[in-house]
């Protein structure tokens, strides 16, 4: 039913308009690079395990400090997500001061004190700072863990879950690490509703003391104080605390897959493909191939002028922005290369993915390419540097993994002295082109069949990276029904072909609410194919589109922007108020059964539709109520789901009365309810409301 589409696509405009302005016609010249005096901070060390950073500056009156315990990655098994609990339950008031209490204390200072599970932060005023600081040692030394904040806490956990229990993004996430290191491993494993309903109050106490501990320690301080002060005020508060003494985990090596693979995770409910091109790495901080590697993932994909960026977004419009990190440290890391894309373009997606790092490994990267990549890199570094808290950091980053002194010093020069044979050396160790894993979370009646014409190796998982045999319904009884016959069915649900030719206008007035803001909107439509729409908050109208049936125009923000002629013809197909009549009368239109789908509680037909211009959508219709429950399609770079319910009876004819709609772009997905308060049938529109 158009009508709703449209109100979409108003929205749509709303929420993600954006006016971007950029010259990209002359690159940024490269400049030398900067000078690096980097303060040292003052180190001392207590005699049960912390070890203390301070630097001193008083350009503000203004202190901050964080405690960080070094226990590397923490297998949990059966108990995943004890420690994250954990974590957050720290923050629920100590023995002797309720949270309440607590939370009190530290607003009246207007100071910010936290905690997690791997420490905590605190920063206030210079006044105040010993009094914040002092709060977050009892929080961390004397956490309440009260029953009544674990079940509450337990509670909003599993909230969590089953909230992001359909998002693509997290699930992409999730399988993605858990296929490459394994579910046995720290990085892997996962929580979920089982793990989370088992734990109780005795693991969170159990999880506290194995890895809250002054054992292996960091407690960085920056701002107004002097070193020795610093020190006086940590001894006072942690010098006599004893903990468990912790040792740094060792693992296995995990291997990449022996040949390239996809893997794929069927979402139905996604409007976009989240994918992931991953293989492991093993890059120490202290390895020479450390600034090589650096620049060669800033090139291929660390930023907007990156070549993933330029191909993916810029040249094939894509993605809103595809990117790539490389991980390092003393632990196996990812190389990874991800984007959000539409569904139907997945395929020619990855293969761009493969096209450019395949580029990268096998042809030298220019000596304008690397110069430019020096200067970007390099300034984003100096401008880091402004932050002392980053620079605090240096000190444990040189201690933790064995750095030389003057490593942090000497950065930009070793990022200055990669060349282009460095990049191509490094790419090709560390970017994988023949074993590495492709993951794809996303609709696969939109993709799947592009996905495996790609020649790859394609494996199914299910959205908690178990192997999936029985691929997604598309034979069977969804083969042996034809396209017009489910949406004949549709039609005659919903009144009957002949009673819905008979509504000539069509008028709803809908509320809706949208990041936090409360609006309305209104929808008029006129046969043959005159249609306005307005959204408004309050008495401004902020969105609004009109077309008489010849023309039209949007207007946004007070600017108005005719329609181009390929939105004019696109609109001019349509002559009757309800979509489904113009598919089963105008042959132009191409109908295609896709499979089954599973649809809330319901199995659907998916119904692919091809309008005249090429432009395709899905439709998706229940089995047993035969009515119109979920259409997807896309506009530009935007994806959006609706899922209609409530359908209500007007006059002799049924219409859906609750539209829970989803819009991604750029990597994002929005959520938002509309609700029909008003729908009126052959009244309430005359022809003067599309001039």
């Amino acid at each position: 039913m158009k009508k709703y589409i449209m109100i979409l696509a108003g929205a749509c405009l709303m929420q993600f308009a954006q006016a971007q302005n950029i010259d990209r016609s002359h690159p940024p010249k490269p400049g030398p690079a900067p000078v690096l005096t980097i303060k040292d901070p003052v180190i001392y060390k207590l005699s049960n395990g912390i070890t203390i950073l301070v630097v001193e500056d008083h350009r503000l009156p203004k202190v901050s400090a964080t405690y960080n315990i070094d226990a590397g990655p923490r297998l949990e098994g059966s108990k995943a997500g004890v420690i994250s609990l954990m974590g957050d339950m720290l923050n629920e008031g100590t023995k002797t001061l309720p949270k309440a209490a607590f939370d009190d204390a530290v607003e009246k200072m207007g100071a910010n004190v936290s905690l997690n599970a791997s420490g905590g932060s605190a920063s206030a005023l210079t006044r105040y700072f010993k009094t914040a600081f002092s709060l977050m040692g009892q929080a961390l030394k004397e956490p309440a863990f009260t029953q009544e904040s674990f079940d509450k806490l337990k509670v909003q956990t599993l909230t969590s879950i089953k909230n992001s229990a359909k998002s693509a993004p997290a699930i992409a996430s999730r399988i993605t690490n858990a296929l490459a290191y394994g579910k046995d491993h720290p990085n892997g494993e996962f929580e979920t509703e089982e793990t989370v309903k088992a734990l109780t109050i005795q693991d969170i106490k159990d999880a506290y003391a194995s890895y809250i501990t002054p054992s292996r320690a960091y407690i960085t301080i920056v701002g107004d104080i002097k070193p020795l002060e610093a020190k006086a005020l940590v001894t006072e508060v942690f010098g006599t605390w004893k903990g468990k003494i912790l040792t740094v985990p060792k693992f296995a090596t995990v291997n990449n897959p022996s040949t390239t693979e996809i893997d794929v995770v069927n979402v139905p409910s996604a409007v976009q493909s989240e994918i992931k091109v991953v293989n492991l790495v093993d890059l120490k901080k202290n390895d020479p191939d450390l600034f090589p590697v650096l620049l060669a993932n800033y090139i291929l994909g660390g930023g907007a002028e990156s070549r993933l960026f330029m191909n993916l977004r810029e040249k094939h419009g894509f993605t809103y922005g595809a990117y790539s990190s490389t991980g390092s440290g003393r632990w196996q890391s990812l190389f990874n290369a991800s984007a959000s894309v539409r569904n139907a373009k997945a395929d020619s997606a990855i293969m761009e993915f493969l096209k450019e790092i395949k580029r990268i490994r096998t042809e030298k990267v220019s000596a304008e390419e690397l110069a430019n990549a020096k200067a970007l890199y390099a300034g984003s570094f100096a401008l880091g540097l402004e932050d002392p808290a980053r620079t605090a950091t240096f000190a444990s980053n040189i201690i933790l993994n064995d750095l030389p002194a003057d490593f942090y010093k000497t950065y930009l020069q070793k990022v200055n002295a990669v060349t282009a044979d460095d990049i191509l050396r490094v790419a090709q160790k560390y970017f994988s082109a023949g074993n590495s894993r492709i993951t794809v979370a996303g609709n696969t009646a939109q993709m799947l069949d592009g996905i495996k014409k790609i020649g790859l190796p394609v494996k199914m998982y299910d959205a908690y990276a178990s192997p999936v045999t029985d691929a997604p319904k598309t034979t069977g009884s969804a083969m042996m029904v034809q396209a017009v016959d489910v949406v004949k069915d549709f039609l005659k649900a919903a009144g009957g072909a002949d009673e819905l030719k008979k509504v000539n206008t069509y008028y709803a007035a809908m509320n809706m609410s949208m990041q936090g803001m409360a609006l309305s909107a209104t929808q008029k439509q006129m046969v043959p194919n005159k249609e306005a729409m307005a959204v408004s908050m309050g008495p401004n109208v902020m969105f609004k589109t009109v077309f008489d049936g010849e023309k039209g125009y949007q207007m946004q923000g007070g600017a108005q922007k005719p329609m181009t002629a390929d939105e004019i013809a696109s609109k001019k197909f349509h002559t009757a108020l309800i979509d489904q009549l113009d598919y089963i009368s105008n042959p132009a239109f191409k109908l295609e059964i896709k499979g089954i789908q599973k649809v809330g509680e319901g199995d659907a037909y998916q119904v692919q539709v091809t309008d005249p211009t090429g432009k395709v959508s899905t439709d998706y219709y229940d089995i047993k109520s035969k009515f119109l429950v979920r259409h997807e399609g896309t506009t530009g770079t935007q994806t959006q789901t609706i899922d209609l319910s409530d359908y209500r009876k007007v006059g002799t004819v049924m219409f859906p009365y609750k539209l829970v709609t989803t819009i991604a772009a750029g990597g994002q997905e929005q959520t938002y309810t509309m609700t029909v308060a008003d729908l009126k049938l052959n009244s309430g529109v005359t022809a003067d409301d599309f001039k």
